[in-house]
């Protein structure tokens, strides 16, 4: 455990990258959603922004960067590959705990003020984060974790075999959604699908986004396994 530790605190030295660049750019963007929204004579009710985005896009640049710019340096220090890939889930973990917190609490102070004053809803998103504060916790950390990891198997394909390597990785899980649709649609299974996304809850959304992380997790531990550096 103290070596998971380590590898996070070795991240963490690039507090630039890991904490100030994800939180500035997301206030940066609540700044000018703010600004606009105040020269807007007049705004409808539930006005949501989508500036939020720029949060979990970070993230995914950020879990790519983890496994590109920082791995090398990494195992030259004597981490093992496994260490080195645990480490930085564990380091993931605390961010999106920290950053799903956030979110929750900026909330709660947007519902209080009304949006701000403008009726904003900028820490908000319609249905996946528009529920009560332990929804909106579990969720965001949740999410926040899918991207930061699925990022992490893109550097590593890209560690793996280049820029090559990533598009072939990007036409794979492409023709795998083609293969989905071709199958729905030879089974005429999509008002099945439609009917279950219809019934679906935000906490149902939830465990998929979970099972996402697991599956995004074991991939890019095994490509871990082959990279070379």
């Amino acid at each position: 455990m103290k070596t998971l530790v380590n590898v996070a605190r070795y991240h963490l030295v690039d507090r630039l990258q890991y904490v100030v660049l994800p939180v500035g750019v997301t206030f940066f963007a609540f700044g000018v959603n703010l600004a606009i929204f105040s020269l807007i004579p007049e705004t409808p009710e539930e006005n949501y922004s989508g500036g939020l985005s720029t949060l979990f896009v970070f993230m995914l640049v950020c879990g790519a960067l983890s496994m590109t710019k920082s791995l090398p340096f990494g195992l030259a220090l004597g981490v093992s590959r496994r260490s080195y890939y645990l480490g930085t889930i564990l380091l993931v973990a605390g961010l999106s705990a920290l950053y799903a917190v956030g979110i929750t609490v900026f909330q709660v102070i947007e519902d209080g003020t009304g949006g701000w004053g403008l009726g904003l809803n900028y820490f908000r998103v319609p249905w996946l984060l528009n529920g009560p504060w332990y929804l909106t916790l579990l969720t965001s950390f949740v999410f926040l974790l899918l991207m930061f990891v699925y990022g992490m198997w893109y550097g590593l394909i890209y560690r793996r075999a280049a820029v090559v390597g990533v598009v072939l990785f990007s036409a794979a899980q492409v023709l795998v959604l083609l293969g989905a649709v071709l199958v729905l649609s030879w089974t005429d299974s999509w008002p099945k699908l439609g009917e279950f996304f219809s019934t679906l809850t935000v906490g149902g959304m939830t465990g998929v986004l979970a099972l996402l992380v697991c599956l995004a997790g074991a991939g890019g531990f095994a490509t871990m396994r082959r990279v070379t550096v």
